[in-house]
């Protein structure tokens, strides 16, 4: 018998087993996969910049 993947929600880190059943995978439900994607819509969550990169690039037009 093979034993399923059990992981944690990201938004409320309740477990739930990893199975194509879970339309919401990695999330428990849908309120929690709509949490977080208003999260990142409303940028709560922004992916980190080093400093040097925030300068534009030159020579593009």
């Amino acid at each position: 018998m093979k034993k399923q993947a059990v992981v944690v929600c990201p938004q409320c880190s309740k477990e739930v087993v990893w199975t194509s059943d879970n339309l919401y995978r990695p999330f428990c439900s849908e309120r929690c996969k709509l949490i977080d994607l208003g999260k990142w819509a409303s940028e709560g969550y922004r992916i980190p910049q080093d400093e040097s990169s925030t300068e534009e690039p030159s020579g593009q037009a």
